[in-house]
């Protein structure tokens, strides 16, 4: 008897582990073909160098090849070129992982993990280790705690780390900003979306090309927690959700959207499908919005198909194009936008047509391409931006006093951690070691790279040293001296050896 139950104990966990070694990662059946056919799209499209070789792996299960699958359909070519396939799926593993051990992961449906959860690229950043390195710094801190509360956890850690300071356009990956314990807010949000996914979180970076009221643009993050999508400020940390210092600009936002990876067919409206995400329209979520229908016809009434239509905010100085569609067989395209004023520019085959469009006001708009390259003339067009209507969670004094003294614990935890980086007179001893021959000129520009380099100075000392044993220090110099400030903040050691060969 004890021998049949053992057998029969054996098939039952011999059955169960087959089926989740064979459970699909992409259970729609449509869904699936579509990303199989995008695969081998892109698998043609790099014939050379074995560039697929993690898909030979035969102990792969169903659910790994397809993620994987997922990933190199839609990862742009850099991404397949310049990192291995056991980085992809090390992160496919981490990723199911976390779903299985955070008490939200059954939670969070297929599509919004597929989207939100497993994708490691957020911006242009370099891809880095943050998911396994973020996990294990956050899991415990996280676990016990509903949804909303793991996301405004997360946003405090990511304070501790990482505060704003205008930076280059190059966004940094999360490591590196973590390194350098500063980012502009593109990198914050970046951080902020790669350490709320590496708990399982789904996450999103959100931002507006232009505001529509003053000259400059923003980007944060939107989490999803029990159904719903909630917004807060990278870095930024509040008592509660859907606040930040920027609800009222948002209110006045006449655009805010987001890339998300690969094919997506979620609710919001659809504004770009590339080969590699899909952007959409989430400006409902921050202000009233108003649909616009624009219709495009030649100079004889009839509908422009295909015809470029920009869709522009008044900013720095310009019309700036915040949205671009092309027109259907009708000659038609629409766009969902706050209820402000928007100049509306359509062109096709050398001719153009452009009018204000009050999202407000007017449900329809009809241009006629009449004009042409090399035309003068001359319009006066008056812009109104949306008004402002802010809408502001309900925050206690006792949750703002909690708040700030949290935030002030935060900043003395980072500040604690910059105060490791070299001083300019610790930057002067440490070249002052060096061996080789070189200026005092030379000297002093080395030194005032330990300092811009923040928390990859041990790097640029470890190439520095190498540099003046192998008698290439002032070539060593000639390289750092070509670097930007940001460059010096993240550079590898390897690749620092490299170029001074």
């Amino acid at each position: 008897m004890k021998t049949f139950t053992h057998l029969l104990y054996v098939l039952i966990l011999s059955i169960v582990l087959f089926a989740c070694n064979n459970a699909h990662f992409l259970k729609e059946e449509s869904y699936r073909n579509q990303v199989a056919q995008d695969f081998e799209q892109k698998k043609q499209a790099l014939p050379h160098g074995d560039l697929f070789a993690i898909f030979a792996d035969s102990i792969l299960s169903v659910y790994e090849r397809e993620a994987l699958m997922f990933l190199y359909a839609y990862m742009p070519i850099g991404d397949v070129t310049d990192y291995p396939g056991d980085y992809y799926l090390e992160n496919v593993r981490l990723s199911k992982q976390t779903r299985d051990e955070m008490p939200w992961g059954k939670e969070i449906p297929d599509e919004v993990f597929r989207h939100f959860v497993l994708p490691i690229r957020v911006n242009n950043e370099n891809l880095d280790d943050s998911r396994r390195v973020f996990y294990g710094e956050l899991k415990d801190r996280v676990k016990g705690l509903p949804m909303k509360d793991a996301i405004l956890e997360v946003n405090h850690w990511c304070h501790e780390k990482v505060v704003y300071r205008p930076s280059d356009a190059r966004t940094s990956s999360p490591l590196a900003s973590v390194k350098t314990a500063y980012g502009r807010c593109g990198e914050e949000s970046t951080f902020t979306v790669a350490a709320l996914r590496a708990v399982g979180i789904p996450a999103r970076q959100v931002y507006t090309p232009r505001w529509a009221h003053t000259d400059d643009n923003h980007a944060w993050v939107e989490a999803w927690a029990d159904g719903h999508w909630y917004f807060f400020g990278a870095c930024e940390p509040e008592p509660v959700l859907n606040l930040g210092w920027f609800n009222s600009p948002a209110s006045r936002g006449m655009l805010m959207h987001t890339k998300v990876f690969g094919r997506y067919n979620g609710p919001e409206e659809i504004m770009l499908e590339t080969p590699n995400y899909t952007e959409i329209n989430v400006t409902e979520n921050y202000a009233p919005i108003a649909k616009a229908l624009v219709t495009v016809k030649d100079r004889n009434g009839q509908p422009v198909t295909g015809a470029r239509v920009e869709f522009k905010v008044y900013n720095y100085a310009e019309f700036y194009t915040v949205a671009t569609k092309y027109t259907d067989a009708s000659g038609q395209v629409s766009l969902m936008a706050g209820k402000g004023d928007m100049l509306v520019w359509a062109s096709d085959k050398g001719t153009f047509g452009f009018s204000k469009l009050s999202f407000s006001k007017q449900p329809e708009l009809t241009l006629t391409l009449d004009k042409k390259e090399g035309d003068i003339f001359e319009e006066d067009i008056d812009i109104v931006p949306p008004v402002e209507n802010p809408i502001l969670p309900e925050v206690t004094p006792e949750q703002r006093a909690e708040n700030d003294r949290r935030m002030m614990q935060e900043d003395s935890i980072r500040n604690a951690y910059v105060a490791t980086f070299p001083t300019a007179e610790q930057a002067d001893s440490i070249i002052a070691c060096l061996k080789g021959k070189s200026g005092s000129f030379v000297r002093k520009a080395l030194a005032s790279f330990l300092v811009e380099s923040r928390g990859n100075h041990d790097v640029l000392v470890r190439f520095l040293n190498e540099a003046d044993r192998q008698g290439k220090l002032m070539k060593g110099a000639a390289l750092l001296s070509v670097l930007t400030k940001k460059d010096l903040r993240d550079v590898p050691y390897e690749v620092l050896i490299v170029f001074n060969k």
